[in-house]
């Protein structure tokens, strides 16, 4: 075959000059070898007419020394007869004579069904063989295959006129001359080898190559034939060529193979920008010389694109670009950058169109260029380029932006079939944009809700110096769970929290909005370690029979952030007291914490490690340890040790060392711990929260031990005047004489001994008032006549909070003053 825009001379065949039924001698015969039909032409050639020969035996007509005459009674009778007969036979004519010919029968099902024979032999006719020489030489000149005949030096003898027209020269303008002569090149030469090979072999040989042909934009590919023709003697006379144009087939075959690497290559994650760049770089070189991305801002910053088409100059965000030269020296806008097209750009054009469009760059154009963006008719003129596409994204219906591919280097312009294949490109990396601005959407949606769930500011306390640290896994594996928390306790006590929730995205983050509350809540009832776990548990318990439970199925699971399935979470938490500098932790599934002595020895504290909450199994169980003033506790989710090609075992011990290394602050050292263990690309959140401990010193703490005596009260509040007074706070003894003597009478009246007061001097003035009951009192609406009642109301009144908290032996209620107070 050739190509399609092969010249084809004009010819036409008149009717009278076709062959009909004259020119083949036809018969029919049956399974059991009696003829049934008999044509003119057979009677001609044996002079029988067809009712002298129909109905009688096709072996009467074979002469007794014809070889037929028992072969083919044979091949009839046979159980699986062939499905075709050929030979030469020779034939008894109706006056006696006999003729030799070629037969050719075909085994067919007759019209009713039952098998026969179609045997046919071609007539002779007068000139034949000139006219077959003719039709030779014209079949060799004007075939629709490039063909030349070179001799044994391998220089051209003959060349067909579809040859004359692909090297744009005529037969006698190559004769004498070899391939590499002619068309030179390293093609050539391969060519040249393979005939050689050919007429030293003897044998056929084939030949794929692709060359530069003179006057064709593009290089041209061609499936060739070599073979040697021999003489008389069986000797390589001449070799042969006989190429076929493949161009059309290769080019559809290398568009299939670059659409198939686009499937692969693009979409690749859920980042917006790297998909973008995905595509251009898929298209360079193999489509265009010069791809650029463009989004409308909307869309690059995860939202929703107005509806409809733009119209006017449209507002576009260069989001990738790729050049066969290195550094895109032809882009005019570099990524990130907003620039507004005219409305006669390619890019706004299809835009508005919602369609592809393939242009030339004409002298017209480049002149309205120059009026509107003289940088870019610059850029055009600079590089030369001639052939532009211009193909929007589009995905579910929604306009993205536009892909815009040009070529410069390449000479030949866009096809019809390019815009095809680019508009194929840009529709899969379309839907991959598209996916990742939904992606990058929920992920903006998760990490805003996370953000105003995890604390802004650690509160100030005298009981620790804080520091945290927070990093949301990358775009690949979405917002998680994890989040941390410092709570300041009674007593001058506090907690720390670090948590991590299964899974990513908001529900996760709401997951854990959920859990952070109600660790606060719980933490507020001042439960222990283990207790508060044992309930944390419970709620995740309860919220998972509530989804499974819920009428609304998926979508109700989904609106409150978790699913039977999707609940869990590890939590470590842990309650420090300055006053007896005793830490008391307990943790559900989650890492242990490394715990840094102030001698420098870093220590991974081997605490029970508890079922991750959701499981409703084991029991957790609380450690208390006394850590020495100075101390560093670390705690942080497990994003932190574990990655993915990375030893969690080692991971720890890097941990343990950098904990220990003398740091300027403890926020330096939190950057430390981050930039030595956080990965490139982190594939989970990870939440890092460091305490230093610090205590109260004996100055700071007065404790009494008091009588079950109502006497005591006035000598109690007498002497916590006197202990403020110490300290420098005369103005608020009064307020304290009050809330001393309400606690210590409600003790003495409605608890138990031992009774216990307690002055905290850190941050503020705390009350602390210990009894041996239980019992927690609670304030009551007195009337106007009764003589009691009104303590706890005045306490609430005159201080900034007060609670009480249950102990080993009883219950603690304590106050803590206002700030004016002090």
């Amino acid at each position: 075959m050739t190509r399609p825009d092969t010249p084809r001379d004009e010819w036409s065949v008149r009717s009278g000059d076709l062959l009909g039924e004259g020119a083949t001698a036809k018969a029919t015969v049956d399974e059991h070898g009696i003829v049934t039909r008999w044509n003119e032409a057979a009677r001609g050639l044996l002079g029988y007419r067809p009712a002298e020969i129909v109905g009688r035996p096709a072996a009467e007509l074979l002469h007794d020394s014809s070889p037929a005459r028992a072969d083919v009674p044979a091949a009839l009778r046979s159980p699986s007869p062939p499905a075709r007969l050929n030979g030469r036979v020779t034939l008894l004519r109706r006056d006696g004579s006999t003729v030799e010919l070629g037969l050719l029968a075909h085994r067919r099902t007759s019209s009713a069904g039952a098998p026969e024979w179609l045997i046919v032999s071609a007539v002779p006719r007068a000139g034949d063989a000139a006219r077959d020489e003719e039709l030779m030489r014209r079949s060799f000149l004007d075939g629709p295959c490039t063909m030349a005949v070179y001799d044994t030096g391998l220089r051209l003898r003959w060349a067909n006129r579809d040859l004359e027209r692909v090297m744009g020269l005529a037969q006698q303008e190559m004769r004498g001359l070899r391939i590499p002569e002619i068309l030179p090149g390293p093609e050539a030469e391969s060519a040249e080898r393979t005939m050689r090979r050919a007429l030293e072999t003897g044998e056929g040989q084939r030949l794929e190559l692709a060359a530069p042909m003179p006057g064709h934009p593009r290089p041209l590919a061609w499936s060739a034939v070599v073979a040697p023709l021999l003489d008389d003697e069986g000797r390589a006379a001449a070799v042969m060529l006989s190429a076929h144009d493949t161009t059309a087939q290769l080019t559809a075959r290398q568009r299939l193979t670059l659409l198939n690497e686009a499937s692969v290559r693009i979409g690749s994650t859920l980042d917006i920008d790297r998909t973008a760049q995905e595509l251009a770089d898929v298209a360079v070189p193999e489509l265009a010389d010069f791809v650029t991305v463009d989004l409308l801002p909307a869309v690059h910053d995860g939202g929703e694109p107005r509806p409809g088409p733009p119209g006017g100059h449209v507002l576009l965000r260069r989001v990738a670009c790729r050049s066969v030269f290195t550094g895109c020296p032809e882009a005019v806008l570099e990524p990130g950058q907003v620039a507004a097209y005219p409305e006669f750009s390619p890019a706004a054009e299809c835009l508005k169109a919602e369609r592809a469009m393939l242009n030339r760059v004409t002298d017209p154009a480049v002149a309205r260029w120059a009026d509107e963006a003289p940088e870019r008719a610059a850029m055009i003129h600079r590089f030369g380029l001639h052939s532009t596409m211009a193909v929007p994204l589009r995905a579910r219906g929604t306009t993205l932006g536009v892909a815009t591919f040009s070529r410069h280097r390449r000479p030949e312009p866009f096809e019809q079939d390019d815009l095809l294949l680019a508009e194929e490109m840009t529709a899969r990396a379309a839907v991959c944009v598209d996916n990742a601005r939904r992606y990058t959407h929920e992920r903006h949606t998760a990490l805003a809700l996370q953000r105003s769930l995890l604390p802004r500011t650690l509160p100030p306390s005298a009981a620790v110096e804080v520091a945290s640290g927070y990093r949301p896994a990358d775009s690949r594996s979405g917002v998680g769970g994890d989040w941390f928390d410092v709570i300041r306790l009674s007593g001058a006590r506090v907690a720390l929290v670090v948590g991590d929730v299964v899974g990513h995205g908001v529900r996760a983050s709401a997951a854990m909005g959920r859990l952070r509350t109600a660790v606060r809540t719980l933490a507020d009832v001042d439960l222990a370690p283990d207790e508060l776990l044992t309930h944390l548990d419970d709620l995740i318990n309860h919220l998972s029979d509530e989804t499974e439970n819920d009428s609304g199925g998926a979508g109700a699971a989904e609106a409150v952030g978790v699913t039977n399935a999707q609940v869990g979470a590890t939590c470590l938490y842990a309650v420090y007291d300055p006053v007896s500098r005793r830490c008391s932790l307990a943790r559900a599934g989650h890492p242990p914490p490394v715990l840094v002595t102030p001698d420098g020895t870093a220590t991974l504290l081997d605490l029970p490690s508890g079922p991750p909450l959701g499981l409703g199994s084991l029991p957790f169980e609380t450690v208390e340890l006394e850590l020495p003033e100075g101390s560093l506790l670390a705690l942080y989710t497990d994003g932190l040790i574990e990655s993915r090609g990375r030893d969690v075992d080692k991971a720890i011990d890097t941990l343990r060392l950098t904990l220990a290394r003398p740091a300027a602050s403890l926020d330096g050292l939190c950057q430390a711990v981050l930039a030595e263990l956080l990965p490139g690309h982190p594939t989970d959140d990870i939440a890092l929260l460091l305490a230093r401990t610090r205590g109260l010193d004996a100055d700071s703490v007065a404790t009494w031990e008091l009588p079950d005596d109502p006497a005591v009260v006035a000598r109690a509040r007498r002497e916590a005047a006197e202990r403020l007074a110490a300290w420098g706070f005369e103005e608020a003894g009064f307020t304290m004489e009050v809330v001393v003597g309400e606690l210590v009478t409600n003790a003495i009246r409605h608890a138990a001994p031992p009774i216990r007061l307690r002055l905290i001097h850190d941050r503020a003035l705390i009350c602390e008032v210990s009894d041996g009951s239980a019992t927690a009192p609670h304030p009551r609406r007195a009337r106007a006549f009764d003589e009691g009642g009104r303590g706890l109301l005045l306490v609430a009144q005159l201080t900034e909070s007060w609670g009480t908290r249950q102990t080993a032996t009883g219950k603690t209620i304590w106050a803590e003053l206002a700030g004016p107070a002090l």
